[in-house]
């Protein structure tokens, strides 16, 4: 599956207040629907520390992905709300990436170096 068709079909199932009407709420919905399902990533591999000893199993690997899963989906529904594509997004990404690497600051901080 193209990134592209994901985001299509996800599309589909999205039902949240502002869907689509490419304001602030629906992008500010999206942006905390984000932000939550990446704490639930972060329970999810604290409870393997805790409770296995950091052990993954496929059970643990199985939780994580899925969840993962909803981190995709509320990418992909922001980048809608901002009207890009995934692969749009993936692309951009991928020439920052390819522009620190050719400066020889991939490492460091800071959003423009």
């Amino acid at each position: 599956m193209r990134l592209n068709e994901y985001q299509v079909a996800a599309t589909k199932t999205a039902i949240y207040p502002h869907h689509g009407e490419q304001d602030f709420g629906g992008l500010c919905y999206t942006v905390l629907g984000l932000v939550g399902e990446a704490g639930e990533i972060a329970q999810k591999l604290k409870k393997v520390l805790r409770d296995k000893g950091g052990v993954l199993d496929f059970y643990a690997k199985r939780e994580i992905m899925e969840e993962i899963g909803d981190v995709l989906w509320y990418i992909s529904m922001i980048a809608t709300e901002l009207d890009f594509t995934l692969e749009e997004l993936a692309q951009i990404n991928l020439n920052k990436l390819a522009s620190r690497q050719q400066r020889g600051v991939l490492s460091g901080e800071g959003d423009y170096r």
